[in-house]
């Protein structure tokens, strides 16, 4: 008698309910963007000059360059846990890292296409933060899409991250506009970039993740009570 693994089928509807909440939450965060464009001098400079000459200034420098190593070391405790407790989750983090991966290409690409200066070039102002150089374009911020993405992906594994990394997500970002590297709409629109690619990678490749080799989080099929017949799993 053989015993066989089988996969858990990936359901529509668990992939339609990634999209779900996420195609709203981009289109927030991108109308955020577009309503800051207008005023975006206003906002930077209210913003910028208010943490430069603040005490909180080098605690944001802090957490504006070392913030994201708070999310990718929230993903790899998620990813150790689901290895042991969940291997659905697990796989679907494993996906959404390739959503991350693309996300921040893309918005290389966008970045050398648009090619718009950093903020503190153009008003010159001192920063907390020294300016980065000419040709490290800001629209959109990668410390932004690199944050939404490792949110998105841990919020797709696991929903309850949600409390956590959300807020962490949004707080790294902003903390670009504190340390005067970047505008209020390069975060959202960073953002907002992150968020819809990684749900969509996922989205789009978890299926085919399923069915690709042996299943990790398979159990084995029991065998039935008659001879020759497999049980259900």
């Amino acid at each position: 008698m053989v015993v066989t693994e089988r996969s858990p089928r990936i359901p529509p509807r668990l992939v339609q309910s990634m999209l779900l909440p996420a195609m709203p939450t981009a289109v927030v965060l991108a109308l955020l963007a577009v309503a800051a464009v207008p005023v975006r001098d206003e906002l930077y400079l209210a913003v910028a000059q208010t943490f430069e000459a603040s005490f909180l200034g080098p605690a944001a420098g802090v957490v504006a360059d070392k913030g994201l190593l708070v999310l990718v070391a929230t993903a790899g405790a998620l990813a150790v846990w689901s290895w042991r407790e969940d291997r659905r989750a697990f796989r679907t983090l494993v996906v959404a890292g390739a959503g991350v991966v693309a996300a921040y290409l893309l918005s290389e690409f966008i970045k050398l296409v648009v090619t718009e200066p950093r903020p503190c070039r153009t008003l010159g102002i001192a920063t907390v933060l020294e300016c980065p150089e000419i040709g490290d374009w800001s629209w959109p911020s990668n410390h932004s899409v690199i944050a939404a993405s490792f949110a998105t992906a841990c919020v797709l594994a696991v929903r309850r991250s949600l409390w956590l990394v959300a807020p962490l997500a949004m707080v790294l970002g902003l903390s670009r506009v504190t340390v005067g590297v970047h505008y209020v709409h390069d975060v959202f629109s960073g953002m907002a970039l992150g968020v819809l690619v990684v749900s969509l990678v996922t989205a789009a490749l978890l299926p085919v993740a399923a069915r690709i080799g042996r299943p990790s989080g398979s159990e084995p099929v029991r065998p039935s009570s008659r001879p020759g017949e497999l049980g259900g799993g």
